[in-house]
């Protein structure tokens, strides 16, 4: 079984930053995507960014683009998302997953999700 861990969320002021990890633990997930997800109160679970095993390609929702960077150390089986000038609308709990085959853009194309970790931006 593959296990994720969400940590570093928290309170930041809108403007500022923070950094998510996650990690994972049963077995390697370098060969595949992983992806991180949002979901504000009251909407859907919305795409965030995901990469690739060598951490080269990457893909980003436009609401994050320019702000947000996803990146990942394959050593310490991490998945990292950077998050700078953050917007009271990037509110949310934030999830990682490890993508399961088809469109990155889709949760249901997702599995072995993490339990999430709230990230709250205040204006």
């Amino acid at each position: 079984q593959v296990q994720l861990v969400e940590s570093g969320g928290g309170l930041v002021q809108a403007g500022g930053s923070l950094r998510l990890s996650c990690a994972a633990s049963g077995r390697t997930f370098s060969s595949v995507y992983m992806g991180w997800f949002r979901q504000a109160p009251g909407k859907e679970r919305e795409f965030v960014a995901a990469i690739n095993w060598s951490g080269v390609t990457t893909y980003y929702a436009d609401s994050v683009k320019g702000r947000f960077t996803i990146s990942r150390d394959n050593a310490k089986n991490t998945v990292y998302l950077q998050m700078n000038s953050l917007k009271a609308e990037d509110t949310a709990v934030y999830y990682c997953a490890v993508n399961r085959g088809g469109s990155l853009y889709l949760p249901e194309r997702y599995h072995y999700w993490g339990q999430g970790t709230q990230v709250t931006v205040s204006s």
